[in-house]
């Protein structure tokens, strides 16, 4: 059976319009799709909205994912806040969606990965029943039963579309896509499992590669953490992080260094990240350092 959402919208006391969705032939209660707002030219809806029960907690996933998913962490709470329903629609990317952010503009990226594992899910065809895996690709099946693939090595273009046809205003396709991701986030433990086994299984690719190009061999985890959420979210080069991390093996400055990388437009980021990296130093369990040779944090 296809889940269908009703969609309404009204203007909120602080002047702001958000769209609600109700799930139709249930008594769920309606619950927020997202807000109303403008991105240079574009039109969207985002979603930070923070509900109990449904934000990335590290202790929830250390039995399955051990220290990584406390290294996840810092950058989880810069990104979202922790909520497993975070979205926004309204950039370059024209959807973006989970607690770390997952955008789908980029081929083969974390959002294409996510959606993916999404559909392998026995529940998927409840929520998008047009979309289907093929080949490990995701497919957009034709009222004619003939099928499009929406993403390739080299585009997301057709997914993108999918998600969201148009930046020029908020539309149908793009609410009920939100509605029903949003949903699932909410109702499916499944759901945000693999939101989190994505930003692991990424943030422990990237150390792979971080590693080729830094020498990250016993470096601590602070400063790790650190260089992946920099990468993650963009605000520096390999080349900056690289001069930052010249210091001699002064692990401390290096870390200091690293922190001043995009403070003029990102200062309020990177003091969440510094202070959840404190917070968990605090618990006795982030005094550990990277080994190369199994992709691995140790105790130091």
């Amino acid at each position: 059976m296809t889940f269908d959402f009703s969609r309404t919208s009204r203007v909120l006391p602080s002047g702001r319009t958000a769209y609600f969705g109700k799930q139709i032939g249930t008594t769920q209660a309606e619950f927020l799709i997202g807000n109303r707002t403008t991105y240079q030219d574009n039109f969207g809806i985002y979603n930070i909205n923070i509900s109990p029960g449904l934000i990335y907690q590290p202790q929830d996933y250390v039995d399955k994912f051990g220290f990584w998913a406390q290294f996840i962490y810092p950058t989880a709470r810069a990104e979202s806040r922790g909520s497993f329903m975070c979205l926004n629609t309204y950039d370059r990317a024209k959807f973006t969606f989970s607690f770390m952010q997952y955008a789908a503009h980029v081929p083969n990226g974390d959002f294409v990965i996510f959606m993916r594992k999404l559909l392998a899910l026995e529940n998927a065809n409840q929520y998008f029943p047009r979309l289907e895996l093929i080949s490990n690709r995701i497919h957009y099946r034709r009222d004619n039963g003939t099928f499009v693939q929406l993403e390739t090595d080299n585009s997301t273009k057709g997914l993108m579309d999918y998600l969201n046809p148009t930046l020029t205003e908020v539309d149908e396709q793009e609410l009920i896509c939100a509605a029903r991701l949003v949903h699932w986030a909410a109702n499916d433990p499944a759901h945000r499992a693999i939101q989190v086994e994505t930003a692991v299984d990424h943030f422990q690719k990237n150390m792979i590669a971080y590693n080729r190009r830094f020498n990250l061999e016993g470096v601590p985890a602070n400063v790790c953490q650190l260089i992946c959420d920099i990468r993650h979210q963009g605000r520096g080069t390999n080349d900056r992080i690289a001069f930052a991390l010249n210091t001699n093996g002064n692990f401390e400055k290096a870390f200091s260094n690293l922190c001043t990388i995009g403070e003029v437009n990102f200062q309020s980021r990177i003091d969440t990240v510094r202070k959840t990296i404190r917070e968990l130093s605090t618990s006795g369990n982030w005094n550990k350092r990277y080994r190369a040779e199994t992709n691995t944090f140790v105790d130091a």
